[in-house]
């Protein structure tokens, strides 16, 4: 439930130095149980937006640190200090139960959850395998849930599954030969099947063999060992591949008979940009992009169409792409983030809007993310970042981790 209060009930509640407890609605009232005060608020007269109520994911209050934050990679510097969530961040993601998980570079996984922000060791990102502890360098590249909640990291050292208890790590013994993930390459598709993209293939889970100690995950033979940098779902059930050589691959799971003919490999003969693609996204009109070396590429179902520098964009050098939920695309490039409205035609200088470290963010961009709420995070070379529409705020562990 979403209420519009009047003036006088917004002063009150900036005016109380304290947090409250519980919010509790009635028909006509609205509740606010502080630890310190009871406040009744009439609700006649007020707007009901939506029926389900609203969450709250984000605190001005700061959180309480639990664990030790990566050690930093460089020497601090004003722009790279303790201070940071992490020097590098290199994955993004908001569970269903609002928790927001982060990939900083080096250790393993953070959760931060409105009253606590948790670095897990190693020895508990691990903790099936403690052999891998002892690696010095891990990040964590890609992050996803699954239909019955369990979070899904991708590693330079194999899959692993958080069930909100335990962590369990999946490699080789498992089925995974290759177990280098990369970013965005584990999938959860509208069935439920989970998609694992790594250096050498891709793999696809069996969780009734998992139940029972067998190999679990199985190579997903009609493609070819590629070497996966990206895995798309698109709208209407086709799943998209993004590979380091050989262009990107779409397979049509409706088809039947032939199943060499559910394949389809587009690269630089069918007028992709580059055999190299980065990044997958499909946007409001049902057109495919993938980010090249050189620029990006756009797909209508017919022809392809590319981008560079030259018709906007704020670096060739493109690491990655992402849509917000207004149908704006940002695109990442080494020393510069643009945002590409789609609405407006690509020949309007408008289209495009390039920014920097002038605009408050690092030139580093490792990934980009819109939570449930429609706040867009970044995660950078400088650490976290959250962007208010306007410009970008940089979030270190005691915050701001809201407006």
């Amino acid at each position: 439930m979403s209420l519009k209060l009047g003036i006088f009930a917004e002063v009150c509640l900036r005016r109380i130095n304290t947090t409250y407890d519980k919010i509790r609605f009635s028909s006509s009232n609205l509740y606010f149980n502080f630890s310190r005060l009871f406040i009744k608020f009439s609700c006649k007269g007020q707007l009901n937006s939506n029926t389900s109520e609203k969450k709250l994911y984000t605190s001005s209050q700061s959180p309480e640190i639990i664990g030790t934050p990566p050690t930093l990679v460089a020497k601090p510097t004003p722009t790279n200090d303790p201070s940071l969530v992490s020097q590098y961040i290199r994955s993004i993601f908001q569970d269903s139960k609002g928790n927001y998980w982060f990939g900083p570079a080096g250790q393993s996984v953070a959760r931060y959850d409105i009253k606590t922000l948790k670095y897990f060791s190693k020895a508990e990102f691990f903790e099936d395998d403690q052999s891998l502890v002892k690696v010095e360098f891990i990040s964590v590249h890609a992050i996803a849930e699954d239909k019955i909640g369990n979070i899904w990291f991708g590693t330079d050292y194999g899959a692993i599954k958080y069930d909100g208890k335990t962590f369990r790590n999946y490699t080789e013994k498992n089925g995974l030969s290759n177990t280098n993930i990369g970013r965005g390459s584990i999938l959860v598709d509208k069935a439920g099947t989970i998609w694992i993209g790594t250096g050498k293939g891709v793999f696809r889970y069996n969780p009734a063999a998992d139940r029972i100690g067998s190999k679990c995950f199985f190579p997903f033979t009609l493609l070819p060992l590629i070497n996966v940098k990206d895995i798309m779902e698109d709208s209407n059930g086709n799943i998209w591949f993004a590979s380091q050589d050989h262009g990107v691959f779409r397979y049509d799971g409706r088809i039947t008979g032939e199943q060499k003919n559910a394949i389809v490999n587009f690269n630089d003969i069918e007028g992709l940009g580059d055999n190299y693609a980065g990044g997958l996204l499909e946007d409001n009109f049902g057109n495919i992009w993938f980010t090249m070396k050189g620029g990006i590429c756009r797909y209508d179902g017919k022809q392809f169409t590319n981008f560079t520098t030259n018709d906007g964009l704020g670096g060739s050098e493109v690491w990655g792409i992402f849509m917000e939920k207004s149908g704006n695309i940002w695109i990442s490039a080494r020393g510069s983030t643009t945002r590409f409205d789609p609405s407006i035609p690509i020949s309007n200088s408008n289209a495009f809007s390039v920014f920097t470290e002038a605009d408050g963010i690092n030139c580093c961009v490792q990934c980009m993310y819109q939570d449930q709420s429609g706040n867009m995070w970044w995660g950078a070379g400088a650490g976290l970042y959250r962007f208010d529409g306007k410009r970008f705020y940089q979030v270190k562990q005691k915050g701001p981790w809201s407006r």
